[in-house]
């Protein structure tokens, strides 16, 4: 498993959990931004800075993609290709996306968007809780540890 962040939205406080985490487990952490980012050195976390454009990193990162990584992203159309190329989403507020809850997550976000294009002020995201932190690690140590535990298993193989 590699570990793929969606950087240009990504508050600090998640990815300070993330860069603990790399170096904990020593698995492979990429954050994909279009403007440059500060990263701890590590072997075990990498920038890779895009192109300005429209989706251009949510596009790096969908090319570089393996089945089972895992991608930190808040954006659900990003996150319905994550989970299309069989990988792993999870949403900076700690919300798990699965395929049974991506169409749904789309069709709410194509509403929300028309709404706000029709004029409708539809508020903002609330602020970044504790608990939506805490949320965000367990299910990074979950995944984290389901990948140790079948990278394991391959290697008795």
């Amino acid at each position: 498993m590699k570990i793929w962040v969606d950087a240009d939205a990504c508050p600090v406080v998640v990815k300070n959990i993330l860069f603990k985490a790399a170096e904990r487990t020593g698995i492979l952490m990429t954050l994909v931004a279009n403007h440059p980012l500060h990263i701890p050195p590590s072997r075990h976390i990498k920038f890779l800075q895009v192109s300005l454009g429209f989706d251009s990193a949510d596009n790096e990162i969908i090319k570089r993609l393996e089945t089972g990584d895992l991608v930190i992203t808040s954006d659900i159309p990003l996150a319905a290709e994550v989970i299309e190329k069989k990988a792993h989403a999870l949403n900076p507020r700690g919300e798990l996306y699965s395929a049974d809850d991506i169409k749904a997550r789309l069709t709410m976000r194509d509403l929300m968007d028309t709404l706000r294009g029709s004029g409708i002020d539809t508020g903002g995201q609330a602020p970044f809780s504790q608990s939506e932190r805490k949320a965000f690690a367990n299910h990074l140590d979950t995944l984290l540890n389901k990948a140790k535990k079948v990278s394991v298993n391959s290697k008795v193989l």
